[in-house]
């Protein structure tokens, strides 16, 4: 139990380093190529703090236990909402631009459905994960064609050169992606240890470690001002995450998902993603306060205790 518990103390060190860093170096790079920070958090930032999402899941389809890696995504994607935006707006309120639910919120709620869709009938398929990866492609080509730097809203942005800002973003990348492996590996580790079956591991510990790059990221952006980096962030990830990385068993594991994931988790992820709609529609000419923050993280932690009720095997299951 020693090994697993330094690499989970490891793997928070190396977060809490990266975080501030990588946040900057973005912001560096949205202003030197002419990108909106808000584009930036949609892709540059969502597509690195999702890293470990996919890294993960692949390693779990290739080892023939895909519903880790299903649970990995519909689990970050529920993170993402109740404890990531949660926990960002109970530290700092966010403000919320019309843009963000004109844009980019339609995208997360069509994919969301269109996941959804693809689950209904309990199997993940090729056939499945094609068509969500060909939607992907569509909403990165949407973000792209409907950008605009002129929405760049003002922040501390480090005045800091296109060739050190894309160096530091590739070490600060790749500095969360070990440190988030190495707190999954060890807290999957002691998860086993106490008989916690993988459908519940890749919803809980796999996926709280795996968003943690998405919190660290969140609220060093909202600290510093750079508030579109954080919502866009948690939107660009749970694109990410719908598109990128639940695809991913579909394809190298394709067959039956656990039914539980669908029925239940996929569940919980649609209804927090259309209160995030609705608080964001609420809010769209104000902010993301502390009262609707503390309501998504007690969401979350309710999720925890349904899902500890629910899931737990009584006996560890055998790979």
């Amino acid at each position: 139990m020693l090994v697993p518990l330094i690499a989970v103390l490891l793997g928070f060190i190396a977060l809490l380093w990266s975080a501030e860093r990588f946040v900057g170096a973005a912001a560096a790079t949205a202003r030197r190529a002419g990108m909106s920070t808000l584009l930036v958090g949609m892709t540059i930032v969502a597509l690195g703090t999702s890293a470990p999402e996919i890294v993960v899941s692949v390693m779990a389809s290739l080892d023939g236990i895909p519903d880790l890696a299903t649970g990995n995504a519909l689990g970050s994607n529920i993170a993402n909402i109740g404890l990531v935006l949660g926990v960002t707006a109970l530290v700092v309120p966010i403000p919320v631009r019309f843009s963000i639910v004109r844009r980019e919120l339609p995208l997360l709620l069509g994919a969301t459905g269109l996941a959804g869709y693809s689950l209904a009938n309990g199997i993940l398929g090729r056939f499945d994960a094609l068509f969500l990866l060909l939607l992907l492609v569509f909403s990165l080509w949407w973000l792209f064609r409907a950008d605009s730097p002129d929405e760049a809203p003002v922040g501390e942005i480090p005045d800091m050169p296109l060739r050190r800002a894309l160096p530091w973003l590739v070490l600060t990348l790749a500095v969360m992606g070990v440190g988030s492996r190495a707190l999954v590996w060890g807290g999957s580790e002691l998860a086993r240890g106490l008989g916690v079956s993988e459908l519940a591991i890749g919803l809980t510990i796999v996926a709280i470690g795996t968003s943690l790059p998405e919190l660290a990221a969140c609220v060093a952006s909202a600290l510093k001002r750079h508030h579109d980096i954080a919502i866009g962030n948690v939107i660009g990830s749970n694109l990410f995450n719908m598109l990128a990385v639940l695809p991913i068993p579909g394809m190298l594991a394709p067959g039956p998902i656990d039914p539980a994931a669908g029925e239940r988790d996929y569940r919980v992820m649609l209804v927090l993603t259309l209160a995030l709609g609705m608080l964001l529609l609420w809010q769209r000419h104000g902010r993301l306060g502390r009262l609707p923050g503390g309501l998504l993280a007690l969401s979350y932690v309710g999720y925890l205790a349904w899902l500890g009720a629910t899931s737990f095997a009584t006996e560890v299951p055998t790979t």
